[in-house]
């Protein structure tokens, strides 16, 4: 099926990571430009970058000023700008308990996780006010749905954004674009270069998937090939305000030992 990006102007956040540089890949594949964000992944943005032919845009998402001027970069640097993709974000990989956890570490990842989700997208919807149209799809996490033991910070960030923030934003956009949408992904265990430490451990891996109807972990092009099919108005011209799970049927118990 044709997905109508051929020529739209894509901006993913976090794109030299595993999810985001294999969403990066996805829309360029349906002859997208593409935007390829990073913070201080410089030399894997510009690699992703050069081999799809969009352009490394640098920027601090924490950091009012810089998200601001971001999409505005993104618009010059692509010609023009449809979709916003915010993947940016940080897990700690530090199991730390409520009662032990610092208040500079929760304030630290809330605004990896969600006031870096909250600029970027107040700067794109600043776009489309002037344009009439545009999408969003937000990357959260199964973290935000079950919660996650010792990442109560990381938990609640993704929450916020698959519910209060997510919701709110399907009913805002169209009062500025009509046809506006915005959704979410909400991927679980995914095998990328981040969680390699967790995913190589094959104790682990028989743990987590215990939760899992289907018996395998999610690659980074699964949550990518769901991303494009959201963005798309020809395949989800009709979805908005939705979060799609992308995590082998995962639920809140143990299906099998």
């Amino acid at each position: 099926m044709d997905t109508g990006l051929d020529g739209k102007g894509v901006l993913v956040t976090g794109a030299g990571g595993g999810i985001g540089s294999a969403v990066a890949r996805a829309f360029a594949a349906e002859g997208a430009r593409v935007g390829v964000h990073y913070r201080s992944s410089r030399a894997r943005a510009e690699a992703v970058a050069a081999e799809i032919g969009g352009a490394a845009l640098q920027a601090d998402l924490t950091i009012e000023a810089e998200a601001d001027d971001l999409v505005p970069a993104a618009v010059a640097a692509l010609g023009r700008l449809d979709v916003l993709v915010a993947n940016a974000g940080d897990w700690p990989s530090e199991d730390q308990p409520v009662w032990e956890m610092s208040y500079e570490r929760w304030r630290r990842y809330l605004a990896a996780n969600l006031d870096s989700v909250f600029l970027s997208c107040r700067a794109f919807l600043r776009h489309v006010k002037q344009t009439g149209e545009g999408n969003i799809v937000i990357v959260a996490s199964t973290a935000g749905v079950f919660g996650e033991a010792g990442h109560s910070d990381y938990a609640s960030a993704k929450g916020a954004l698959a519910s209060g923030f997510l919701k709110s934003l399907k009913n805002e956009i169209v009062r500025i674009a009509p046809r506006g949408r915005v959704n979410a992904v909400a991927p679980g265990w995914t095998a990328t270069d981040m969680t390699r430490e967790f995913v190589d451990d094959r104790r682990f891996v028989a743990k987590i998937t215990r939760t899992m109807a289907l018996d395998k972990l999610g690659a980074a092009a699964d949550v990518a090939r769901t991303i494009v099919a959201l963005a798309s108005d020809d395949i989800s011209g009709h979805v908005s305000g939705e979060v799609t799970t992308v995590a082998g049927g995962m639920e809140g118990r143990v299906l099998r030992e």
